[in-house]
């Protein structure tokens, strides 16, 4: 539900003289109880001392004035938005610069460059695939993965559109260093969306005069949001890229919350026929990395956001229905940051701990890599899994060679099946896998 403007509120305020009241009412804070809370959400609380909910309204809005900040981002009528730095986003956003940056303690098993395009490109793929299920993409997780790793052609317009994105995550990785501008962010589109569109040409270009008529809308047919009239994209992107680079007039905006306000820009704008969505998180990506936010290279926000996507969409329209308050958006995607940093460090700790036990495993076997030792761990807790040359290739960031090398070793042990079929070898796991290591392992001691 939406609440009424603050100007009318205002106007209130003067007829009914309610500031006896509010002041009576003392301790009206922005964030009540320690939450930034909607109308929507307020309205079905109960308020203090003798005051109507319109009246407790009327007064967390006054006092969020006092800290709201103007934004360069205008809505279609010329009216800027806002952002405000509350204590739940100040303790959103320490947990993130403690978690996310710097020198934190994190295993070696990411830090270091032998292993660590492992975890960079299983995050990769999680993101690609996630993302693009939010937009509609119904093949599996386990399809979709098969597909990247295997290196086959997507079969369809859903494994099309997850690979589209698996490309655009590498592609950003290519040019954080630089500076966004509107080229770099028609490139990105036009990858995101390649052979995806109903329309081809609207790959990499923006929406034209009959365009127009895009709004987005939900189930039921009710618009919830038009975006700002074709004319007037070209400007509006070289203003976001001009704050994405932080360049001046924008002044001082917290890192994670430039990378957060550009996620909501270019969704807000809406540029494209398609593929706003993720294109924007993939934004959000860039601007994390390019702000030393080294590691969000390994988290997926997407995995996040689809397992609850009404969330994700009630955050852009408190921030339209509520004078352009972004606070909301923010304060959702911070939350979602912060849960992604903690499931990457309880998978980090799951994955090291199977990664030790495996090498205590194999402990007395010379002659191991970390490669092999990754792949005897994914076959113990997947044993139907088929490996390639290609997928073990594409899975480590090796050359050919290295991973023919390693495969064929791993069959010489005995701990893989080898099937030639036409002109490709199959790699499958053996049913007793485990007995033979621990009879192998048994053997060296």
């Amino acid at each position: 539900m939406k609440p009424k403007p603050f100007l009318s509120l205002l106007a209130d305020l003067q007829t009914n003289d309610i500031v006896p009241k509010l002041v009576r009412a003392r301790a009206i804070t922005p964030s009540p109880g320690g939450k930034y809370r909607h109308w929507d959400v307020l309205r079905r609380l109960t308020p203090p001392t003798d005051l109507t909910h319109e009246e407790w309204w009327t007064g967390i809005k006054l006092a969020r004035g006092s800290i709201l900040k103007p934004l360069p981002l205008l809505d279609i009528r010329g009216a800027p938005f806002y952002y405000a730095m509350p204590d739940e986003v100040l303790a959103l956003v320490h947990e993130i610069d403690r978690d996310a940056s710097g020198r934190i303690e994190i295993s070696e098993q990411v830090t270091n460059p032998a292993t660590r395009d492992r975890y960079i490109i299983d995050s990769l793929i999680e993101e690609a695939i996630t993302s693009s299920q939010l937009e509609g993409a119904s093949t599996t997780r386990r399809v979709a993965e098969q597909m990247i790793r295997s290196g086959r052609k997507p079969k369809d317009r859903s494994e099309r559109m997850i690979l589209n994105n698996f490309e655009a995550m590498r592609f950003l990785r290519s040019f954080t260093k630089e500076r966004l501008t509107p080229e770099r962010v028609l490139d990105l589109h036009r990858i995101v969306t390649k052979e995806s569109l109903d329309e081809p040409d609207a790959a990499g270009r923006l929406r034209t005069s009959k365009d127009d008529d895009i709004h987005v809308g939900d189930e039921l047919g009710q618009v919830l949001h038009v975006p700002p009239p074709h004319s007037e994209l070209p400007e509006r992107l070289e203003q976001m890229c001009a704050f994405a680079n932080a360049e001046a007039g924008s002044g001082f905006i917290h890192p994670v919350l430039r990378a957060i306000i550009l996620h909501f820009w270019l969704a807000y704008d809406h540029p494209f026929v398609d593929g706003n969505g993720r294109t924007a998180r993939a934004l959000f990506y860039w601007s994390m990395l390019q702000q030393g936010y080294w590691l969000c290279e390994y988290i997926s926000i997407s995995s996040i956001l689809r397992a609850a996507p009404s969330k994700y969409a009630r955050a852009f329209l408190y921030t339209e229905t509520d004078d352009n308050d972004v606070t909301y958006f923010v304060l959702y995607q911070l939350a979602v940051i912060r849960r992604a940093i903690a499931r990457l460090h309880t998978y980090l700790r799951e994955t090291i701990d199977e990664i030790r036990q495996t090498e205590r495993l194999l402990r007395q076997s010379a002659g191991f890599n970390h490669r092999q030792l990754a792949l005897l761990n994914h076959a113990l807790k997947h044993p139907d899994a088929v490996y390639t040359i290609e997928t073990h290739r594409k899975s480590h960031g090796v050359v050919y060679q290295t991973a023919r090398t390693d495969l064929f070793g791993l069959v010489r042990r005995g701990l893989l099946n080898q099937k030639k079929l036409r002109r490709a070898y199959f790699f499958f796991v053996p049913d007793d896998l485990m007995e033979r290591l621990k009879s192998r392992d048994a053997a060296m001691t």
